[in-house]
This record gives C-alpha cells, sequence and structure tokens, in this order.
C-alpha cells in the first residue's frame, strides 16, 4: 500500500465499511447468488492480486471462465451463487508474473483484454505524454481522451519522438506463452488504446478488427471478447463489435454483474480494483460498496458545499407579494 494521505484517509472509510457490517452485508447477498462479482483491474502487483484472490476464496467464492458467463448469458447454464469473474485490461509486461502465475498457483480462471499496439511497440500512448509532459500530465492525458482520434494520434507520435520508454506491456512471445495457460483466456481490446466514441466510423472498424486479427493470429486462437478502453462505447460501438464477431463486451460502469443485466451482453459491468490501495479498500471494492459509498460521500460534500453559500437577499425582484 502506498501510504499518502489519500490512502490513508481511504483505508479509515474501508475500516469502517468492513467494520460497520456493510461488507459482510455486500459479500452474503453475492454468495447467496444475487449477483456475480464482475472484477477488473489493469497492473497490480504480486502481492495485491494474490491478497485479492486469497480473501475471495477464503470467502467461499467460486470463480467463472468467460465462457462460463456467456453460457450464462445465454440461458445455458443457471445463474450461479457465490460467483466472481476477473478480467484485466491492457495487456502490461507484469501481468505474466503478478496475475497469471498466481491464477495458476490457485486454479482460477483470469481474462486479460490486450491493446495490440503497445505489445508491438512496448508502451501505451499516455506514457508518452506523462514522460514528455512532466506538469499536470494527467491533466494533458485527460485532454487527449477529449479530442477526435485522429488528433490524439497526431499529438501521440510527436510526442514518440521525445521519449524513450522501457518496455511496459508484453512481448508477442508472452501473449503467446500465456495464452497455452489452462486458466487464461485473452480478448480485445483495440489495436491503439483508443477512446472509441471519439474515432470515425472507418477508425472505429479498424481498432476493432485489427486487433481482432492480429491477436487471433498470435495466439491461433478466436478471440470473442472485448472490453471498452476507458470503459466508452455507445451504440454504435456496441453494433461494431457484433459485426466483427464479438460475443461479449466490457464497460467499466462499478456494479454488481446481476440477471437483468445479462441481456445487455455488450455493456458487462465491471469494478475495478485499485492498485497502490489497501487490501481493506479493494475488499470494499470487490463486493460492491466503495463507489456508492464514496458517491453517497461526494453528494453530502457537494450539499454542504452549496448549502454555506452566501445567502441570497431579498431584493424586488426576487420578493413576490401576493395581493389580497
Amino acid at each position: 500500500m502506498d501510504f499518502n494521505f489519500r490512502n490513508l484517509c481511504a483505508w479509515f472509510l474501508a475500516k469502517a465499511l468492513i467494520n460497520f457490517g456493510f461488507v459482510k452485508k455486500a459479500k452474503m447477498r453475492a454468495l447467496n447468488g444475487d449477483y456475480i462479482l464482475s472484477i477488473y483491474s489493469h497492473n497490480p502487483t504480486k502481492r495485491e492480486f494474490e491478497a485479492c484472490i486469497k480473501w475471495l476464496i477464503k470467502q467461499k467464492f467460486n470463480f467463472l471462465t468467460i465462457n462460463d458467463l456467456e453460457r450464462i448469458v445465454n440461458n445455458e447454464m443457471q445463474f450461479p451463487k457465490s460467483s466472481v469473474l476477473l478480467t484485466v485490461d491492457d495487456g502490461w509486461q507484469p501481468n505474466e508474473q503478478n496475475i497469471v502465475e498466481i491464477a495458476a498457483k490457485y486454479e482460477v480462471p483470469v481474462t486479460i483484454f490486450v491493446s495490440t499496439q503497445a505489445v508491438e511497440e512496448g508502451a501505451y500512448w499516455w506514457s508518452y505524454v506523462n514522460k514528455s509532459i512532466k506538469n499536470n500530465s494527467k491533466n494533458r492525458v485527460a485532454t487527449l481522451k477529449q479530442l477526435p482520434n485522429v488528433e490524439r494520434l497526431a499529438i501521440v507520435e510527436k510526442l514518440k519522438k521525445y521519449a524513450n520508454i522501457p518496455r511496459e506491456a508484453m512481448t508477442v512471445e508472452q501473449i503467446k506463452r500465456i495464452s497455452r495457460s489452462s486458466v487464461v483466456t485473452i480478448g480485445g481490446h483495440t489495436h491503439s488504446h483508443p477512446i472509441l466514441v471519439n474515432c470515425e466510423d472507418a477508425e472505429l472498424y479498424h481498432e476493432i478488427s485489427f486487433s481482432k486479427k492480429k491477436l487471433e493470429k498470435w495466439i491461433n486462437k478466436e478471440v470473442s471478447y472485448f472490453a471498452y478502453p476507458n470503459g466508452d462505447y455507445g451504440q454504435r460501438e456496441v453494433r461494431a463489435l457484433k459485426e466483427q464477431g464479438y460475443r461479449l463486451a466490457f464497460s467499466n460502469v462499478p456494479t454488481y454483474l446481476t440477471k437483468s443485466q445479462l441481456t445487455h451482453k455488450y455493456e458487462i459491468p465491471r469494478i475495478g480494483l485499485l492498485e497502490g490501495a489497501s487490501l481493506a479498500e479493494n475488499i470494499c471494492r470487490m463486493v460492491g460498496v466503495w463507489h456508492p459509498t464514496v458517491r453517497s460521500l461526494k453528494k453530502i460534500f457537494k450539499s454542504s458545499k452549496d448549502s454555506i453559500r452566501e445567502p441570497v437577499y431579498p431584493t424586488a425582484s426576487n420578493v413576490h407579494v401576493k395581493m389580497s
């Protein structure tokens, strides 16, 4: 755990949610089959990932393959009790040691959604931004995510000339190797990891189909599952995935996967773990109590700020007199 101020405050909040029974209540609902815990991460350490797996096993959760989920969606398998689905985005190089090895150790299935350009070139586009623009790089990345994709690509290509970044994505050989593991499924995550809703139609179809073909060539297996980069999508993106032969797609909406949501098989929600956070916080995240609690606290805080604004004094324009 990175003991910064944010994480310290988050730890206190997480311990309160655990001690006051919110986690236990959510856990019992999941164990009784009200919903599936759909959990994803990006680049956790081995210690972080293993701690989460051990906690889930200790609580008697079962682990679904992504193929199991597809069978449930297609009514070929009953909606299960006490079930968890694990997915991972991007294809970071440490995933092989920190996720795949741990998944194999505990015999739990995991799906890794891979962006193919980073695998070929070594780094992700936002890393070039962070390396080249030291001040407010997070804001700059956020700004680029709002631009039309062609403009984002042009800026990133210029930044690549000035930033030398060590490999951070898996290699093609690693992708081939982990795809042979009995616990790993490889999924699509586009080629260049764009914000798909900012792509023109031709760019959208290229990103989806080009990466799918590359992955299938690398692993010699069909690639049928997809995760939206940054979680951004619309009905156009859903149609494109259907046309390109994807059968399930995952969003980043942090909520439970219920029976009713299974009808939206290209909009499957996922609850994200946070790298660098405490195990207590990630437990709260996994069982689904973290995000609604934080949203509620933000509303309370906003309401409190609004209530202490300067009062509005009566003027001729805002006083209404009832005439008898």
